[in-house]
């Protein structure tokens, strides 16, 4: 087994109301003199209340293109980044120079050389650093980047190992597109990092092992989520089939990983979910029938910065660590759902 050492979260800079964020995106999304209504009903929906933003809402109308988006990305995304990883060391109680991987995930941004690379000399991390960036998994990466260290440190069990997340998730909302998955989107995720310190079972830390990960693509489900890529950067995709697919496919999942190890629901203590959205959200506690309140730190994080992608599960992980532990001894499972369509499952023992 591996231990997560610890989880440090970070916010982008700029914090808004959602009704602010609304009148954003009514100027930079909306036609000029379109009706606002749907737009307005869809943000209440989400059920956020404030969200962070890299940027000053009155620097988004003026963004002209995917290059001055993604240099925006770089820019806001290193320091963030920088923040984070600090903050999890200095929290592990470990220097830049124990760190033997650093992988970083986002789907918000890119850059060569990538994030992670530009981080290695800002924080004082050894020259012989393993790095493995990572693009694509979009909401699942806070997942499955803990059960991808789980792997590289079950082969070198000495060893410190760090996943930071950035997503800068405002600089993809497209200007000038009224779709309703656009609208969607700009009502519900927000600009977030997230970094965990893991390390491996002969450097024992005092937080929660990983006992094992599993890791599931749904087949001919590639066009439900992810992104279009285009002139103008990021164009979201996002079917209103998710929460029926989680409903159909969640349970037998959970199940069959928890039965591998003699576990069944009742016996998770604490249930770590990426905040996908409230319709989503409802399908989790419907298919799982969890118990009342077992999902309450997510729909918390939530409402009070929205979705971060991948960095959001990471949030709520780092929430009950600190706010609500499990008794020890007992089993918690972190799960989230991504661009695939996938799922990832992560069994932690406290």
């Amino acid at each position: 087994m591996t231990y997560i050492a610890a989880v440090h979260g970070a916010l982008a800079p700029h914090q808004y109301a959602q009704q602010d964020l609304t009148d954003m995106v009514a100027e930079v999304c909306l036609p000029e003199d379109a009706d606002r209504r749907v737009l307005d009903r869809l943000h209440r929906a989400a059920r956020v209340s404030t969200r962070h933003t890299a940027l000053p809402l009155d620097r988004y109308a003026g963004l002209k293109n995917f290059g001055e988006v993604n240099d925006a990305f770089i820019a806001a995304a290193v320091p963030l980044g920088a923040e984070a990883v600090e903050g999890a060391l200095d929290a592990a109680g470990l220097s830049p120079r124990d760190v033997d991987l650093l992988m970083f995930t986002s789907v918000t941004g890119i850059a060569a050389p990538s994030v992670d690379a530009r981080l290695v000399g800002r924080l004082g991390l050894r020259p012989d650093v393993r790095r493995v960036p990572v693009f694509g998994l979009g909401c699942v990466a806070g997942a499955a980047g803990i059960a991808r260290l789980h792997d590289y440190l079950l082969g070198r069990p000495d060893d410190v190992a760090v996943l930071l997340s950035v997503e800068l998730c405002s600089l993809t909302f497209q200007r000038n597109d009224p779709s309703p998955a656009n609208l969607v989107a700009s009502g519900l995720f927000g600009d977030g990092a997230a970094a965990v310190v893991a390390c491996g079972a002969r450097r024992r830390a005092t937080g929660p092992a990983v006992i094992d990960t599993r890791s599931r693509i749904y087949p001919d489900t590639e066009e439900v989520m992810g992104w279009d890529i285009s002139a103008s950067g990021f164009r979201i995709v996002l079917d209103a089939s998710v929460p029926d697919l989680v409903r159909k496919n969640l349970p037998e999942e959970v199940d069959g990983f928890l039965a591998g190890h003699g576990l069944k629901r009742e016996d998770i203590t604490a249930w770590v979910c990426h905040p996908g959205g409230p319709r989503v959200l409802e399908a989790v506690e419907e298919a799982l029938e969890l118990p009342a309140g077992a999902l309450d730190m997510t729909w918390r994080s939530l409402a009070a910065v929205g979705n971060l992608s991948s960095s959001s599960v990471l949030h709520v992980l780092r929430d009950t660590l600190a706010e609500r532990p499990p008794p020890g001894g007992t089993a918690g499972l972190m799960l989230a759902m991504g661009p695939g369509f996938c799922s990832e499952l992560v069994l932690l023992r406290w």
